[in-house]
């Protein structure tokens, strides 16, 4: 698990938001990067509140890895949606944990 300092979430949201305003001024590379650190930042934040990965095609992160992965052929309004969907999960997540909330998952038969 990846432990992330609360301090620094704010940050990383300001970043991703920057990057996502300035994808023309970006390289593919850093995107990947940012994407990928999104990514693993929210999966650190869904185990810490008590959600669990679903690896589902409708789950965000699969569509984030999927633009990290081909960066270089994404035009720079989909890295920048993406950026922006990264950033806006790592904020949500990140105000869930800071209120203290736990979410119990129940699983049926």
């Amino acid at each position: 698990m990846v432990q992330t300092p609360d301090s620094s979430i704010p940050s990383f949201v300001a970043e991703l938001v920057r990057a996502a305003n300035e994808t023309e001024r970006v390289r593919p590379s850093q995107v990947r990067k940012l994407l990928f650190r999104a990514i693993m930042t929210v999966s650190d934040l869904r185990e810490q509140v008590g959600i669990p990965g679903s690896g589902i095609g409708h789950d965000a992160i699969v569509g984030l890895n999927a633009v990290a992965n081909d960066t270089e052929r994404q035009s720079s309004e989909r890295m920048s949606a993406a950026l922006l969907e990264a950033a806006d999960l790592v904020r949500t997540l990140w105000v869930v944990l800071d209120s203290g909330v736990e979410i119990t998952t129940i699983f049926w038969d």
